[in-house]
């Protein structure tokens, strides 16, 4: 029988709608309740120039030497354009991906060997693997969605590698009413928050609006030190990081939640 670690914890799932299931349901297995919140959307490339700039890119993939998958959407829809470009990765090409998850997804899609840092799934994780060391003269492509953190680019290019960005997808906010947020979080009783990127803490803080000294008191699950460090600035009063947006790290950090108000409740 599995052990109903999150009975009675009602938690705020805002990732987008597509990578919802598998978290929800395993909260729910624990025991908790899971009230779906999406924040962004995931959606493919419509922009002409956008589209066709990652097929010249594509085509001029044998020229590289290391290839980095940013996330679980970069590898889906970067595997979707390889596919779709009718391009293949080169057999001596290094693929790094960020995470564990990241980087079973590309392999599974790819076929290909992939390497991700042990701990964490951040810029700073990948920059400390020893194939990101000696890069000089080294061709990088980056798979990831349009716009995004520039620390892992412009740090490689910093160390002498020439590096491009193979952006297959984009994000966009969804749009929510004035307090709709406020009213699930009150009529749910809900008792933690989730987000697992730095747009999406965003758009939680901007729902938030004139909520916002209620719901900055409500715990909030975080995927990263930086973004923890971003939302205590914002306001957020009581952050935890899970150091990783996949299940397993935020069931844990969720698990640990629990334990500690437990421990108060018996103190």
């Amino acid at each position: 029988m599995t052990a109903q670690t999150l009975q009675g914890l009602n938690v705020l799932v805002t990732r987008p709608w597509h990578q919802q299931q598998a978290l929800c349901d395993a909260i729910e297995i624990l025991g908790g309740r899971a009230l779906s919140f999406p924040l962004i959307e995931i959606v493919p490339l419509d922009q002409v120039t956008d589209i066709e700039n990652v097929k010249c890119k594509l085509n001029a993939l044998d020229k590289c030497q290391v290839l980095i998958f940013i996330s679980s959407n970069a590898a889906q829809f970067g595997a979707y354009w390889l596919s779709r470009c009718e391009v293949e990765i080169p057999a001596d090409v290094t693929v790094l991906a960020a995470g564990s998850s990241t980087a079973r997804t590309v392999s599974a899609l790819l076929q290909c060997s992939v390497v991700h840092p042990e701990a964490g799934m951040t810029s700073e994780a990948l920059l400390n693997l020893p194939q990101l060391k000696d890069i000089n003269e080294k061709r990088v492509a980056i798979f990831r969605g349009v716009g995004g953190r520039e620390l892992l680019a412009s740090t490689l290019t910093e160390r002498g590698a020439h590096v491009d960005y193979l952006e297959v997808y984009q994000r966009q906010s969804i749009e929510y009413g004035p307090d709709e947020l406020a009213r699930l979080v009150d009529s749910e009783g809900i008792d933690v928050l989730t987000v697992t990127s730095a747009q999406a803490l965003e758009r939680l803080n901007e729902l938030a609006s004139d909520n916002k000294a209620q719901l900055s008191l409500i715990p909030l699950i975080v995927p990263s030190a930086r973004i923890a460090e971003l939302a205590k600035q914002k306001g957020f009063a009581h952050v935890r990081n899970a150091n990783g947006a996949d299940e397993h790290s935020l069931l844990t950090a969720l698990e640990d939640l629990v334990g500690v108000a437990d421990t108060r409740d018996e103190g």
